[in-house]
């Protein structure tokens, strides 16, 4: 009959925790002054742009090779853990893959994607 309640406990617990904590948060919250309602909260500067600005372009290759090295950490972790089991194979197909990878930064360096000027 224990079993039971375990679900309506852990709901019934996270409940009162959000309710707690939005409460602690109405009680230490300093007022707003109306003119800063409306301003996006910069640790007291004024915004130097509008907040829907576009990024420059430079940052999106440089962004595209951060996504290349993150997908590769992506496949690493779960090779890193039956690389012992399968043996030769998995450092071979390893290897090409970081091999393509780093044709890949080769290519993007040849076509100027990493000067920053």
């Amino acid at each position: 009959m224990t079993s039971l309640w375990g679900l309506p406990t852990v709901i019934a617990v996270f409940a009162l925790g959000v309710l707690a904590l939005r409460l602690a948060h109405r009680a230490l919250t300093v007022q707003d002054a109306p003119s800063t309602g409306t301003t996006p909260f910069l640790s007291g500067w004024a915004p130097a742009e509008h907040a829907l600005s576009r990024y420059h372009v430079r940052w999106y290759p440089a962004t595209l090779l951060f996504l290349a090295f993150d997908v590769e950490m992506l496949f690493m972790y779960p090779w890193a853990l039956v690389v012992r089991e399968v043996g030769t194979s998995a450092v071979i197909e390893m290897f090409a893959f970081l091999g393509v990878l780093m044709v890949a930064v080769l290519w993007a360096r040849r076509e100027g994607a990493l000067r920053w000027v």
